[in-house]
């Protein structure tokens, strides 16, 4: 049976984005897959990296969760709005309190690093609201993926990672964001085999 986190970065529990983890994980669920779900936003934590990598914060028990339930999945799915060009700031207050040294990569004092997270599978969706997929990739270099993508997941070793870009969102009409939601279905059931 194929274990799967979905992980919402939006905060906002009625988001497309919070409907889009729903689809996904029913769809999921329905085809044999055991799944587990972290909303972010709903995750009781201090953001603030208070002080660096100097001085180690105790994990709040939702990060301790949200960390058993990662390394626990086969595959990940990562589902954020793009705002500003990166993902919200309590999704990246996220990654610098739990995706810590040792925890989910470890690296030498040579600077050698190696990720922890390795033989993890991921799919990122991420939307945007008024911000269509030539221009993030043309204009903007696809910069909030890049960040997720390379400058987390691969770093912490997960690899197999796909990639999928919803928007400009006020610009969906309702049958448009059914689609979406089908090809969600579709993602799920794939992921879930």
């Amino acid at each position: 049976m194929k274990k799967i986190v979905v992980i919402n970065g939006h905060p906002d529990q009625e988001s497309f984005n919070a409907v889009i983890a729903e689809s996904y994980i029913n769809s999921a669920k329905a085809s044999g897959a055991e799944v587990r779900y972290i909303a972010i936003g709903q995750l009781n934590f201090n953001p603030n990296l208070q002080f660096g990598y100097r001085q180690r914060m105790e994990l709040e028990p939702d990060l301790v969760k949200a960390l058993d339930d990662i390394q626990w999945s086969d595959h990940q799915v990562w589902i954020h709005p793009v705002w500003w060009l990166g993902m919200p700031a309590i999704m990246k207050g996220f990654f610098d309190r739990a995706f810590l040294p040792g925890i989910t990569f470890k690296s030498d004092k040579k600077g050698n690093s190696e990720g922890l997270l390795n033989a993890k599978s991921a799919r990122i969706i991420t939307t945007a609201g008024d911000l269509s997929l030539k221009l993030y990739e043309d204009e903007y270099q696809s910069s909030g993926l890049i960040q997720l993508k390379k400058g987390i997941l691969e770093y912490c070793g997960v690899s197999s990672i796909e990639n999928h870009f919803i928007g400009p969102l006020y610009e969906l009409t309702e049958k448009e964001r059914k689609e979406w939601l089908d090809t969600i279905t579709g993602l799920a059931i794939t992921d879930s085999l």
